[in-house]
């Protein structure tokens, strides 16, 4: 992998402009590259409250141009890049500065620019999260009802995932999830056995097989929970039986939130993501003021924009619906 931290060095604090910035910061990282300034015409995008967040239609939306997207779906992996994918990556970016200006300018305008400014701040230290267990992540894994057939899905996604790195591909590409679990559900002992209807199953069949049986030779003791003991509050549609206060509050912290974002067109979840409201909810600080509130939503990665907005509404709920 290419060290390019010379050309990190050279850009310095130079402000960059990216859009869906959290798809590409990883990587970037990973060859040293790391912005000091940045400014995500996506982010801003959804900020402004502009019906569609792609790139082509915030570029038709501000510039009247249409993108030319013949190449989007195709394996960016290829090395060396063809020139019409590099004409096409190039036109991409070529009109991001001009962008940026304008989004800039309606940002000031509609009185959010501040909130921009701090989100494109929390950018810069942003990672990606670990997951505990990603091959949990695995679509249709919940149509597994034993734990057996949790534990072949766990070996048969980390083969693949090895297939990937050493294809220097995505997962994606080497087989999608349904194949997975086909093959959990038919437990091959042999490629014989193996399922139909992909060709990366029958290309790969030895590494499928020798997962499955990796899983089968599992002892019990060592196999997989089916599923991980949550450390958040229950899902909302039950809180009205456990908490029905706490559901109260929540209702009426949502309805605020809403109006909220109806009146500065911007999609509630980037006023507030639903997760550390639910949490502030179910188990709120023990100073339930203004303070208490901001306190308890900015140790939950809350900005300090939306932690303003949002606690005057949790003090309000909490207000209208007293109790433990």
């Amino acid at each position: 992998m290419p060290d390019l931290s010379p050309l990190d060095a050279a850009i310095g604090p130079a402000e960059w402009i990216l859009h869906a910035a959290t798809q590409d910061l990883a990587c970037l990282a990973e060859v040293g590259l790391r912005p000091r300034q940045l400014f995500d015409t996506e982010l801003a995008a959804r900020i402004l409250g502009l019906p569609r967040v792609g790139l082509a239609a915030v570029v038709e939306h501000y510039l009247g141009l249409r993108l030319a997207k013949e190449h989007s779906a195709v394996d960016w992996s290829t090395r060396p890049l063809p020139d019409p994918w590099l004409r096409y990556a190039a036109l991409d970016v070529e009109v991001l500065g001009e962008l940026r200006n304008l989004m800039g300018v309606d940002l000031a305008a509609q009185g959010k620019d501040e909130w921009a400014r701090q989100e494109f701040a929390a950018l810069l230290d942003w990672t990606p999260v670990e997951r505990v267990d990603p091959w949990r992540r695995t679509s249709g894994i919940n149509t597994l009802r034993s734990r057996r057939g949790v534990g072949v899905v766990r070996e048969l996604w980390y083969a693949r995932d090895a297939i990937a790195r050493d294809r220097d591909t995505s997962v994606g590409r080497v087989l999608p999830d349904a194949a997975l679990v086909e093959i959990a559900k038919a437990l091959p002992r042999d490629t014989a056995a193996l399922p139909s209807g992909h060709r990366a199953i029958k290309r790969y069949g030895r590494q499928w097989v020798e997962a499955v049986e990796r899983a089968v030779a599992l002892p019990e003791d060592e196999l997989p929970p089916r599923t991980l003991p949550s450390d958040g509050p229950p899902p909302p549609r039950v809180w009205a039986d456990k908490n029905p206060v706490a559901a109260e509050r929540l209702g009426a912290t949502r309805t605020a939130l809403t109006a909220f974002a109806d009146e500065h067109t911007i999609p509630v979840e980037n006023v507030c993501s639903p997760d550390p409201l639910r949490r502030v909810v179910w188990s709120p600080p023990e100073q339930r003021d203004l303070d208490g509130f901001r306190a308890a939503l900015a140790g939950l990665g809350v900005r300090r924009w939306q932690a303003d907005i949002v606690a005057p509404m949790l003090v309000a709920a909490f207000d209208a619906h007293p109790g433990a």
